[in-house]
């Protein structure tokens, strides 16, 4: 039996997507054999990896001017990825400080260059997103780095900044797919595939051509991005099968409607689930509300011993992983691209009673 499945990530799939899976494991295609078989050389695996690429680019609408590159070592390497690239000519950059990603994105920024912090929410335990001032921008930073969607804290731009000739550089690793985005406002786009993409060990990033090949001699070949797209991300073994099934995920997205459908069913399923909180009696969402995020959804009940009895008991009721992260306690639920509206309304029935019996 399926249950529901409410992790921040790896997260769920597409059922159609998992059952074609199971369909093709032993035999793709009449190759006799499964795409984890199958050497990353072939043709079949070139045609694979390049229908991706192409699904991807038509889903999302990227130009041709961007490079799309699947990588390994999830967002944590592109903390450093981006800087080894990109801070390169005035070796400084300007982060924006949204949350626990956002946090270690910057760490690892100072260690190859000057980062200059130009808004943070922490002063509020990241329960917003900072209003943005241009005029604290550094005019002469090599990039503008943003976390469009915070999974600790729930929160999400819903607008982005507007940084005139210095490139802005985004972790979308939570929120990509989740909803339309215009490619163009941004010269890197970066995320792990665990949360709407496909399953963990992918990691994507869309690069505007330009930025490409800016790196110094220096850096090691493996972390260079002008390797990975001389090569379309065929230098090394790629992780095969998790790209195939990225091909499959978007295969669903594009049979769905596209991202317009995906967006509209996104927005129908958070505010479900927001509704109720706000009219509940027990549980709350700390998030402001213009800065909410349509993924992770945080709330928390009046006492730590009645978010752990929620958590238990959810969990039996086959609503699964809603206890939520660690560093701020709580419950988290995340509700991806391939959550199905039913799980949320499951959800929010078990929190009706949930709250009639323990309030």
């Amino acid at each position: 039996m399926r249950v529901y499945n409410f992790a921040a990530g790896p997260a769920v799939l597409p059922e159609e997507v998992l059952r074609k899976a199971q369909e093709e494991m032993l035999d793709y295609k009449g190759t006799g054999m499964s795409v984890m078989e199958m050497s990353h050389r072939s043709k079949t695996y070139e045609a694979i990896i390049g229908e991706a690429e192409n699904l991807l680019r038509e889903v999302m609408g990227i130009p041709a001017n961007f490079k799309v590159l699947f990588l390994q070592g999830g967002a944590s390497l592109q903390f450093a990825m981006v800087p080894m690239n990109l801070m390169v000519k005035n070796k400084k950059a300007d982060y924006v400080n949204t949350g626990a990603w956002a946090k270690k994105a910057i760490s690892e920024a100072k260690k190859f260059g000057a980062v200059k912090v130009v808004a943070s929410s922490e002063d509020k335990n990241f329960t917003y997103i900072p209003e943005l001032n241009s005029s604290e921008f550094s005019n002469d930073a090599d990039y503008l780095h943003i976390t469009t969607n915070n999974t600790i804290f729930g929160t999400r731009y819903t607008k982005f900044p507007d940084t005139g000739k210095v490139p802005l550089v985004a972790d979308m690793s939570s929120n990509i797919l989740s909803e339309k985005i215009d490619v163009l406002k941004f010269g890197l786009i970066y995320a792990g595939a665990q949360k709407n993409l496909g399953p963990a060990g992918v990691t994507l990033v869309i690069i505007r051509d330009d930025l490409v090949g800016l790196a110094p001699e220096s850096i090691p070949t493996m972390l260079n991005y002008k390797i990975h797209a001389d090569e379309k991300s065929l230098y090394n073994t790629p992780p095969c099968y998790g790209i195939y099934i990225i091909g499959l995920v978007l295969t669903w997205i594009k049979k769905m409607g596209g991202i317009a459908t995906i967006e509209k069913n996104n927005n129908e399923k958070a505010n479900i689930l927001y509704d109720y909180l706000d009219s509940s009696a027990m549980f709350k969402c700390p998030v402001v509300k213009k800065d909410r995020s349509l993924m992770n959804i945080v709330f928390v009940a009046p006492t730590v011993e009645l978010n752990e009895k929620f958590a238990k008991e959810s969990d039996k009721a086959g609503l699964l992983q809603l206890k939520g992260h660690r560093s701020v306690g709580g419950m988290r639920a995340s509700v991806y691209n391939a959550m199905p509206i039913e799980g949320v309304k499951k959800l929010v029935e078990f929190m009706k009673n949930f709250e009639k019996t323990n309030g």
